[in-house]
């Protein structure tokens, strides 16, 4: 059985379970500057599709390889996939569900962190030989601990959980938001209470995304919702880019009804030095604070997405349901 991967060899052959040795699978390689329709037509015959997150598969890519039975993202995210084009074809389409939590929850503690306690700015500072200035300022600015910060979390699946139990030792105030309210055990479990997305907002001094890209959700944070936001609050996104309009987010910074933004995430990606929230104004640019989409990029999250992968395949070879579908298959 053929598996055609869209992603780099390196990496694969770095994460690739001992198991899969001993299967009768042949693999071929498309780098993420190469064509993905010129990959499937030289592999026409691939039954498998392994693909990284941020590559477009479109019916017509599907249909350059008419055995196609699985398509799998290496991540968690799949808009990029057409769910509806697979499942009119009958090919699975599956994720790695769950396989980046706990990374990128500690990646949204750091960006918390480091946007609460001046870790850029402070940095800076230091090397420019301006630690008594920055020191002077930051005493006199009632400078904030997360501990005392009211944190809401828009969303609470895998990673929206992990972070909630990351948060709880500090002893924030936690809020949450999701489309369907959880049960009662669960949010006492994590210590958060439910608020509707406007009185969440509105009420927490860092807001964090942590939702899927839906039709819904696509900007989401908009000029709208920004007006709703506590002055001075953080916005922290390391979900997708695609949750926020980067130009209201850009003028809500600018205007001061944002206190700073902490952005793992960006659209698109790879991110111009020209994006409205790279490019910022030099009065506000230190309120600033990236990553560039670094926050499920462990090796221990790769592990775990390459064995749940191969998994997949396998069950495939097998004429089982593979794990994780998302297309209703």
């Amino acid at each position: 059985m053929k598996v055609l991967i869209l992603g780099p060899k390196a990496r694969y052959e770095a994460y690739m379970p001992e198991f899969v040795a001993q299967l009768p699978f042949e693999t071929a390689y498309c780098s993420l500057d190469q064509s993905p329709q010129q990959a499937a037509r030289e592999n026409a015959d691939a039954q498998i599709l392994f693909t990284d997150p941020i590559v477009d598969v479109t019916g017509e890519l599907m249909d350059l390889m008419p055995g196609l039975k699985l398509i799998q993202s290496e991540g968690v995210a799949y808009n990029r996939i057409d769910l509806e084009a697979a499942r009119a074809r009958n090919i699975f389409v599956c994720n790695n569900k769950g396989c980046n939590a706990a990374s990128v929850a500690e990646h949204t503690v750091m960006l918390m962190l480091m946007a609460l306690r001046h870790g850029i700015t402070g940095h800076n500072a230091l090397r420019a030989g301006r630690q008594r200035e920055m020191k002077e300022a930051v005493m006199a600015s009632n400078s904030p601990e997360l501990g005392l910060s009211t944190v809401g979390l828009v969303g609470l699946g895998d990673i929206g959980t992990a972070t909630a139990r990351l948060l709880a030792p500090f002893g924030c105030k936690m809020y949450y938001y999701t489309a369907h309210r959880r049960p009662p055990q669960v949010e006492e479990e994590l210590n958060v209470e439910y608020l509707p997305l406007e009185e969440l907002v509105s009420q927490c001094d860092i807001v964090s995304l942590h939702c899927a890209v839906t039709p819904e959700t696509t900007h989401m944070v908009d000029k709208a919702l920004l007006d709703k936001f506590k002055p001075g609050a953080i916005l922290v996104n390391t979900s997708r880019g695609l949750l926020v309009d980067s130009l209201a987010v850009r003028q809500a910074l600018i205007d001061g009804r944002l206190g700073a933004i902490a952005m793992d995430v960006f659209e698109p990606e790879p991110t111009p030095a020209d994006h409205p929230l790279v490019d910022l104004p030099p009065e506000v640019a230190d309120r600033a604070i990236y990553s560039p989409h670094l926050g499920g990029n462990t090796g221990g999250s790769f592990h775990r997405a390459h064995t749940n992968m191969w998994t997949s395949a396998q069950l495939v070879l097998e004429g089982k349901r593979p794990n994780f579908i998302v297309n209703g298959l």
